[in-house]
């Protein structure tokens, strides 16, 4: 037996009524945050041009596309939406092995229980189940697959059929074909967030959740994919060596739910400059610094940040893309403005000389104590020292929006309303919420959709890039 089929099984089988109180209500959370982050993506330009290719390519169906509302084939909605969720670097976030981003998947459930005309309960089914695979075959990698050269969109590809075959009831058989088709065909190389990040930084995984429903449409007429796509001859473990523990795939599976243990992003930007972000607001906040008085942030991390988020490219950010994953930036941007928010990553902000005034003073370095706590921790150590030769240093363990410093109900809804505000109306939100919050009750996931339509089509906006070269 190879470990698509209990895994398959499982998710035939998984019913509303198997998940826990507080899965279900964390899937509500997931997916308002989700959405406000995808009301936000409508506006982006790469969304924009997403869109336009979609207008010439994507086939009339029974799915909606978030802010045109217009309706689509499953397959076409699937990314277009995974996009919108995505493209800000803002929604959730998990970290125990591979980092990941399980809500990207959440257009999966979306577009095919709008195919199968199903209710919010089955919807919550889908949100939950892609949680809980898409965590666990982070955490089954050793070390994970991005230490490796690989993108977690890799694993994606593997989940997002999962999802899509179960919102759209296929046998178990079905779904595990699905899951060869979408797997055996898309690996992710981990080039996209290395050096100068472009577009498909935050298009990879979308494109494999879009992967996911293709094969769970192919599946559901008779197509076939291999079984072993995991374990098997020239499967995942033979080709992604060297280590997996593929029991972390089935272990416990439905005793807890790994949507429970999920981070949520309170900036939009990558994972681990969250904590070095926080460190940074409080020391300035709490002793009133300015940037001109500042003369180096100097921030002890993993060494992968020091790697990837602080090489040569990150100290000269010319992209929005390029920005959200630069620590120099962010850290420059705290100083200057004392927060970081989508209104940091404009083109006029990102060239900004006041920001930019700052970026030479930060150094980040790995620690290899640090090491040794992460992923359970992700400890920063922060020391920011003035040019009269104070130093004032600060130590945090995790970032707010961590399980164990959760965003509010309160936050979340701030959060969508931040992003929400120039797509909808302040009553058409209200209507949004309402459906989320009362997800198990709502009689149809397109009834939902269709309170996602912008009041006004979304314009193009100049990318930092276009805004330097002309």
């Amino acid at each position: 037996m190879t470990i698509t089929e209990p895994i398959s099984k499982f998710a035939a089988s998984l019913k509303f009524a198997d998940l826990s109180p507080d899965a279900v209500y964390q899937a509500k959370r997931f997916l308002l945050d989700a959405l406000g982050c995808a009301l936000g993506g409508y506006r982006q330009h790469d969304v924009l041009i997403a869109l336009q290719v979609l207008d010439e390519i994507a086939g009339r169906g029974p799915c909606t596309v978030i802010g045109s509302g217009k309706r689509v084939d499953p397959v076409s909605a699937s990314l277009a939406n995974a996009l919108m969720i995505r493209c800000m670097d803002y929604n959730d976030i998990y970290w125990k092995q591979d980092p990941s981003h399980p809500s990207d998947i959440f257009p999966a459930a979306l577009a095919c229980c709008e195919r199968a005309q199903s209710d919010g309960r089955e919807l919550i089914v889908g949100l939950v189940l892609g949680h809980e695979f898409e965590c666990r075959f982070c955490e089954a990698a050793v070390p994970g697959i991005r230490e490796r050269g690989w993108h977690h969109a890799t694993l994606t590809a593997f989940v997002s059929p999962i999802v899509a075959g179960r919102a759209l009831h296929l046998t178990a058989e079905q779904i595990q074909h699905a899951v060869g088709i979408s797997a055996s065909r898309h690996a992710t190389l981990g080039a996209v967030t290395a050096g100068k990040l472009t577009m498909m930084k935050n298009t990879v995984d979308p494109m494999a959740t879009q992967s996911g429903v293709l094969a769970a449409l192919m599946a559901e007429k008779g197509y076939t994919g291999p079984e072993h796509v995991v374990d098997g001859k020239e499967g995942l473990t033979h080709c992604f060596g060297p280590e997996w523990k593929l029991n972390v795939l089935t272990d416990g599976i439905g005793a807890s739910w790994r949507i429970t243990q999920c981070g949520m992003k309170f900036f939009p930007t990558e994972a681990l400059t969250h904590a070095p972000i926080s460190a940074v607001l409080d020391l300035v906040r709490e002793h009133n610094l300015k940037p001109e008085q500042v003369e180096k942030v100097h921030i002890r991390s993993l060494a992968r940040a020091a790697d990837i988020l602080s090489d040569p490219s990150k100290y000269d950010p010319r992209s929005k893309e390029t920005a959200d994953h630069s620590l120099p930036y962010v850290i420059a941007a705290a100083l200057v403005d004392r927060q970081v928010t989508p209104a940091q990553f404009t083109p006029e902000k990102i060239m900004d000389p006041a920001i930019r005034a700052q970026l030479r003073k930060v150094e980040v370095v790995g620690d290899p104590e640090i090491e040794k706590v992460f992923p359970a921790l992700q400890r920063v150590i922060v020391t920011i020292r003035t040019i009269s030769g104070q130093e004032f240093t600060k130590q945090l363990d995790y970032p707010k929006g961590d399980p164990r410093n959760p965003l509010s109900d309160a936050e979340i809804e701030e959060k969508f309303a931040a992003l929400a505000d120039p797509v909808l109306s302040g009553p058409a939100q209200k209507k949004v919420r309402e459906a989320v919050w009362n997800l198990e009750k709502l009689d149809s996931v397109s009834g939902l959709m269709k309170l996602l339509k912008a009041r006004s089509p979304a314009k193009k906006e100049s990318t930092a890039e276009e805004s330097t070269t002309t």
